[in-house]
């Protein structure tokens, strides 16, 4: 038997329909699995941030976020339905961002204790003591590219 690669497509928000998309995988992931307030989760950044959202099998899998901030480019949100997590949706959507920001500024996440190794394969460096956000645990991660592995 033969298996193929499904294809991922990310692109930026440019819609209303994108957008609409994009809030109801954070609602699923967020808000209904993780337990994140609908008021923490949708927050004062929407309109400033760049939106990434990543396809496959014609529908809208995941999506993520960046924006600037005093402290150089963050990037936000990630979230996969749980149907296409472990399928490089993630990787995908991370590398696109990566792609379009600015590298002459310090580009940084938080990220959940459990992803932490994830980020670590795409340069990121944990910085910092465990903290909460959101009733989540997180690492505060640096990116560079010299933290390739």
């Amino acid at each position: 038997m033969y298996f193929m690669d499904k294809e991922i497509i990310v692109k930026v928000a440019d819609s209303p329909q994108s957008m609409e998309a994009i809030f109801e995988i954070r609602r699923t992931v967020f808000v209904i699995e993780q337990s994140v307030s609908e008021e923490e989760e949708y927050d004062e950044f929407e309109s400033s941030s760049t939106h990434l959202f990543a396809t496959c099998d014609n529908q809208v899998v995941g999506t993520c976020r960046f924006r600037n901030t005093s402290l150089g480019i963050k990037l936000e949100r990630f979230a996969v339905i749980k149907a296409y997590r472990a399928q490089s949706v993630g990787a995908s959507l991370l590398k696109a961002a990566l792609a379009l920001v600015d590298h002459d500024r310090m580009i940084y996440l938080h990220a959940q204790v459990q992803v932490v190794e994830f980020y670590k394969k795409y340069g990121f460096a944990q910085v910092g003591e465990q903290f909460e956000e959101a009733g989540i645990q997180h690492f505060k991660m640096i990116y560079s590219a010299d933290n390739l592995q």
